[in-house]
């Protein structure tokens, strides 16, 4: 059977400067398990074999992203990313082959699976999927709370139903591109690109994705996803009988 998706590129936003960590570099060039954040999620992205091009929006003033080992790879490309997300994600769909798919990764998720990328792809060539493009995304587990007046509890709002987005997020470039460009000229706030799809009437597929799939936001999120890839390392040694 042919393949609904021929043409499959990955994008990532990383122009943004990671204020929430408190650090004195943007938090994608924080160092995790001996390589920055961001050299573990292009790892990912460039090793697989159905991505064949990896864009990654830049800040102009970006300093460091040229020292990374993976900077020379041929599968990789450059654009000048934008204030917001979803301008650095519409710069590289831009730069991406009008017939291809974007497969759009947070740059501060370095823990992802090439397993979920593939559940995402068989998604989206599905006859649902196809149309509406598809996210990875988790449950909600826990109990959920809205916040009152000084932070006091409001309501406990019920988990049904609702679902933790992550990233990739899979659809097809031009679609995605004309809805990122007029949401943002129509000045809708777009958190992700499901909410753009969303906006022009999509409903996109909720594909469930590991839980380790966690965005490094705060510190401690750098222990955790160390954790995560040491764990991942080990089963990926196990796997193959490798001492």
């Amino acid at each position: 059977m042919i393949s609904r998706i021929q043409e499959l590129v990955a994008i990532v936003p990383a122009a943004g400067i990671g204020a929430r960590m408190g650090a004195e570099i943007p938090k994608q060039y924080l160092m995790l398990n001996h390589q920055p954040i961001l050299a573990h999620t292009l790892d990912v992205l460039l090793a697989h074999p159905r991505i064949t091009q990896v864009i990654i929006a830049l800040n102009p003033e970006d300093n460091y992203f040229a020292k990374l080992v993976q900077a020379a790879h041929p599968k990789l490309m450059t654009v000048i990313g934008g204030k917001e997300r979803a301008d650095s994600v519409l710069s590289a769909l831009k730069a991406a082959p009008s017939d291809a798919w974007a497969l759009v990764h947070d740059a501060a998720r370095p823990c992802l699976s090439a397993l979920d990328i593939d559940k995402l792809i068989v998604a989206c060539e599905t006859d649902v999927g196809a149309e509406q493009g598809a996210i990875l995304a988790m449950p909600v587990r826990d109990t959920m709370k809205r916040s009152g007046e000084g932070g006091a509890i409001q309501e406990t709002v019920c988990r049904e139903n609702l679902w933790h987005a992550l990233t990739p997020q899979l659809f097809p470039v031009q679609s995605l591109k004309h809805n990122l460009n007029d949401a943002l000229a129509a000045d809708v706030a777009i958190t992700d690109e499901a909410s753009a799809m969303e906006w022009a009437g999509g409903r996109p597929l909720l594909v469930s994705g590991r839980f380790d799939n966690i965005k490094v936001t705060h510190p401690d999120d750098l222990q955790l996803a160390a954790l995560f890839l040491q764990a991942a390392a080990s089963d990926l040694i196990s796997n193959t009988g490798e001492k």
